[in-house]
């Protein structure tokens, strides 16, 4: 299956990129190990498409923004994969925002592929195997792959550990509303992004990128950054104005960080921290499976919950029904 999959992607084939993302996505045993196998067959495929990370929150014109953009690019030769993380229903764990019908023109295009992905569990809004996603998404010759989040909490950290360049998309809005955007994220984004500057809100949008660009120029200045990053800019996603300059400034941020050869370096360290996030997950799943814990597991958690043990006593017990006490712990 691995090398049947492996060879289809390297010929572009999309059937084979949504067979293979729907492997790597699937927590049964036997499609656990062919997607592994999967993946060493693709380890050493070329991984030269710009990994751009998308985020802000709902209502800010993401899914709009990602199609104009898309379209635009792909509309000049370029093929851009998107891989859309949704939100979770909270019944099945499926995908409810349906961001592949929200980019209808987008979806149709013959240079563009669209893949929704509940998040489930994941701290965070990041699909499980996003980073697997993006590899096959590369094995299968896309130039861009977008990687856009639900925007809540610590996604954004999770998906700039991912990709190459980080975007914040963000409504026109007054200065209480920069006060509310965490130092964190706005130390982390490559780019700010001001959406819907168009009709009435264009000259509160073109304010609200002065007030960031601003605060951006007050941060301390990144040695991964040329001169004039991180920066602001406007755009009107719905009037399609702005978005050759956002890709021109993209462009020239990856060109840099190639040139000098931070976008390897980057990259290596996302792939250390891909390998102990592996392994931390693995570990804790084999530990939740084990007999002796998962025997106490719902015992505890319920006393932890009605506040009869608290969580560091629970904890110690269900690491020693494990084996692990004392120094171990």
């Amino acid at each position: 299956m691995a090398e049947d999959l492996a060879a289809r992607l390297a010929k572009g084939d999309r059937r084979a990129l949504a067979r293979g993302i729907t492997l790597i996505e699937s927590t049964r045993a036997d499609h656990r190990r062919a997607a592994a196998a999967l993946v060493r067959r693709l380890h050493a495929a070329p991984r030269d498409a710009v990994r751009l990370g998308l985020s802000g929150t709902p209502g800010v014109g993401k899914s709009t923004f990602i199609e104009s953009f898309g379209v635009r690019l792909a509309d000049q030769g370029r093929k851009i994969a998107v891989l859309a993380v949704d939100p979770s229903s909270s019944r099945n764990g499926g995908s409810i925002l349906g961001d592949k019908t929200r980019m209808e023109h987008l979806s149709r295009h013959p240079n563009a592929f669209i893949r929704p992905s509940p998040s489930g569990a994941t701290l965070g809004g990041v699909a499980r195997r996003t980073r697997e996603a993006i590899l096959l998404c590369e094995a299968a010759g896309f130039d861009l792959v977008i990687v856009e989040t639900v925007g809540v909490g610590q996604s954004e950290t999770m998906v700039a550990d991912m990709t190459d360049i980080f975007l914040l998309l963000l409504a026109p809005a007054g200065g209480d509303e920069l006060q509310g955007v965490k130092r964190g994220i706005m130390e982390i984004c490559d780019m700010i992004v001001v959406n819907k500057a168009d009709g009435d809100l264009k000259a509160t949008a073109q304010r609200t990128r002065a007030d960031y660009a601003g605060a951006l120029h007050l941060l301390r200045k990144r040695g991964q950054d040329p001169e004039g990053f991180p920066k602001a800019i406007a755009v009107s996603a719905l009037e399609e104005d702005g978005l050759e300059k956002a890709w021109e400034e993209i462009l020239t941020l990856d060109a840099f960080r190639r040139e000098n050869g931070i976008r390897d370096h980057k990259r290596r360290q996302q792939a250390v921290t891909w390998f102990r996030a592996e392994v931390e997950e693995r570990l804790l799943r084999r530990f939740r499976r084990t007999p002796e814990v998962a025997a106490i597991w719902p015992a505890l958690e319920q006393s932890v919950g009605e506040g009869d043990t608290a969580p560091q006593i629970a904890a110690a017990q269900a690491l020693a029904a494990f084996g692990l006490t004392g120094d171990e712990t």
